[in-house]
């Protein structure tokens, strides 16, 4: 029997990405705590959890993937039992931050959504917050407590480099404002020189950009295109036509994220890139693979992740090669 006294790890799960969240689970050595959850006729959320929760250090994964407002509201819901079942301290772990896109006012009489996710994170009762490759590092501020930042660019880096390593690469951001994420991901590459692409995007119109031109030498060399996330695929795809019309040799797409909203999935898997490179941050449904997709699994990093916070060790240091 556990005494009160003692720590009391426990992973839970909302039901938007239930695969990575038992792999999440195993890497801990530990299964995810059952619960009852469903949603009423009318489409409200129920959750009750089948065993007791007092005391424990709760873990409450959930993917905010399609449709979001319904998977951030479970999440929440999850929270607020756990706090008012006694939990003693409970995190939030959002592989996928929902809304991170709208962390800022492009136009007057915008909201700023992500910050009013976080607020009602924390209202619910979360003390802890947990993301990978968050869109802006600001959001980290929106959260009134401990976030942990973590980076799925060691996961990827690793996979290009024994896959392209022998290769002349280059490191592509696709727009100036990512460059400095880039720049992480060519110190990781062995130094492999930058480029990025000069791009125009109105803010009136979601999910669209032009792709100008490429700056920076990309003639004769595999492309490594990076980004945070693919969401329809257009921003990406023409990216990828810009570096072959500069003389690429090829390219290859990384991003962490894989959104794939309607149609990304036609648009990869016709692209001019070879490969295209995600993570399960998100889930993947079998009509959303194609040929050239790698998923490779977050769930190592976040189970590590868990272990330190739970541990009362160093997540920063699971980066520090990287500063």
């Amino acid at each position: 029997m556990k005494r009160t006294t003692e720590k009391n790890l426990m992973v839970f799960s909302g039901r938007a990405n239930t695969e990575l969240a038992k792999a999440v689970a195993e890497g801990l050595g530990t299964q995810l705590v059952p619960m009852q959850a469903y949603d009423f006729a009318n489409s409200e959320t129920y959750v009750r959890y089948d065993e007791s929760v007092r005391g424990c250090d709760a873990f409450v994964i959930q993917s905010h993937t399609a449709p979001v407002n319904q998977w951030i509201m479970e999440q929440l819901i999850m929270v607020d039992a756990l706090k008012r079942a006694s939990a003693k301290r409970i995190t939030v772990v959002a592989p996928f931050y929902g809304y991170a896109r709208q962390d800022k006012k492009s136009r007057g009489r915008e909201p700023i959504s992500a910050r009013l996710v976080a607020d009602m994170f924390k209202t619910a009762g979360a003390n802890r917050l947990m993301a990978v490759d968050l869109h802006t590092d600001q959001i980290q501020g929106f959260f009134d407590g401990p976030v942990d930042h973590l980076q799925a660019l060691p996961v990827i880096t690793d996979y290009v480099a024994k896959k392209y390593g022998d290769e002349n690469l280059a490191v592509v951001s696709p727009d100036a404002g990512r460059i400095k994420v880039a720049e992480a991901w060519s110190k990781r590459l062995n130094g492999a020189p930058l480029a990025f692409i000069h791009k125009t995007r109105d803010v009136t119109r979601p999910n669209q950009s032009v792709a100008n031109r490429v700056v920076g030498s990309v003639e004769g060399r595999t492309c490594l295109l990076v980004d945070d996330m693919i969401d329809s695929g257009g921003t990406i795809c023409h990216a990828a036509d810009a570096l072959m019309n500069a003389g690429a040799a090829s390219v290859v797409i990384a991003s962490t994220h894989a959104i794939f909203s309607d149609p990304a999935v036609e648009r990869l898997a016709n692209s001019v890139a070879r490969e295209v490179i995600v993570t399960d941050t998100l889930p993947i449904t079998d009509e959303k693979k194609f040929d050239k997709l790698t998923v490779l699994s977050i769930a190592p990093l976040l189970s590590q992740a868990i272990r330190e916070v739970f541990e009362d060790g160093s997540v920063t240091s699971m980066f520090d090669e990287m500063e």
